[in-house]
């Protein structure tokens, strides 16, 4: 018990069921299960990310260009799966090596141009994004393919006493559970990973241990910008529309959640359990203000100051272990 308060989750677990009790009480509406589920589907494309985030960020990176990649990747998978057809597979296909293919471009030019990443991926998200409203003009797309508008649930259900009709589990839901449970094992039980963390640790250290700096530079950005492939799929089928000019400017929300988990920025620090809360801690914050009617103007602030408190309770654990108490 003991080693659990110790760790920095443990806190933001607290944090968590302190808003949602605080919640619950000031609104009838928070705590109910279409709310839950509400909070679940909406928060699962900026969690999908965060995952590829935590991976880049444990590496010792950092990528912005995350929110640009999901939407060339979904533009082009919405542009395929209209003229050619096809079905869902192929669409989160399309989706997925277009983020590979981005993320190689991104490994490429921090290890060959030894520029800092956040340099390079600022660069890359204009680029990426100015290329995609130029071709575009910023149209939206609608007209999908009936097989692709329609409800994708792993299961639908009533309430017991057959007043309320839900929906079930969504498909990005199920995507972002499977990507948590992918990138654990990758972190956890893989080579690979405890190189990705040692490269966090400490680069020259890893280098001159024979790591492949390139190779592994190469997957961790070729995995957040296929899981950014993936999750822009996600986002479409819960919104049934492509607005090139929706999601660029959400990858601070990516980068706040994963560090509000517990990521450093540092580098070779982060867990996905820190991370899934994160993105809880935010979505549920969110979602309270606006249940309860809290101007939108508020809504950053106090995110602002939660992540303040949260980080400084991680740092202030970091400095009791570093002095041995």
């Amino acid at each position: 018990m003991k080693n659990i308060v110790k760790k920095y989750e443990f806190y933001l677990f607290i944090i968590i069921v302190t808003l949602v009790i605080f919640f619950a009480v000031f609104s009838d509406n928070f705590l109910n299960l279409e709310n839950f589920m509400d909070i679940l589907i909406s928060s699962s494309f900026i969690g999908i990310m965060a995952a590829g985030m935590l991976v880049v960020l444990i590496s010792g990176g950092i990528d912005l260009s995350v929110t640009a990649i999901a939407t060339v990747a979904q533009y082009i998978m919405a542009i395929t799966i209209i003229d050619y057809n096809g079905n869902l597979f192929s669409a989160f296909m399309v989706a997925g090596i277009i983020g590979i293919l981005l993320g190689t471009f991104n490994a490429f030019l921090i290890y060959y141009l030894r520029a800092p990443a956040l340099i390079i991926t600022i660069a890359t998200l204009n680029l990426f994004y100015g290329a995609t409203i130029f071709v575009t003009k910023g149209k939206w797309i609608y007209n999908f393919p009936d097989w692709f508008n329609q409800s994708h649930n792993l299961f639908s259900f009533t309430s017991a006493d057959e007043s309320h009709f839900y929906s079930g589990i969504s498909l990005p839901v199920v995507i972002l559970v499977l990507v948590f449970i992918l990138t654990y094992i990758i972190l956890k039980y893989t080579v690979l990973g405890r190189k990705i963390f040692a490269m966090g640790g400490n680069f020259e250290a890893a280098r001159r241990a024979g790591f492949n700096m390139l190779g592994l530079t190469i997957f961790v950005y070729c995995y957040i910008g296929f899981l950014s492939g993936i999750g822009s799929v996600g986002q479409v089928l819960i919104l049934h529309s492509v607005q090139p000019n929706a999601i660029v400017g959400r990858e601070l929300e990516v980068i706040a959640a994963t560090v509000l988990g517990g990521a450093s920025l540092a580098g070779g620090a982060g867990s996905v359990f820190g991370t899934a809360l994160g993105v809880a801690l935010l979505a549920i914050v969110w979602n309270g203000l606006v249940i309860m009617g809290v101007s939108s103007y508020w809504h950053n602030v106090i995110i602002g100051l939660i992540i303040i408190f949260s980080v400084s309770i991680n740092a202030y654990n970091r400095k009791k272990t570093l002095r041995g108490y």
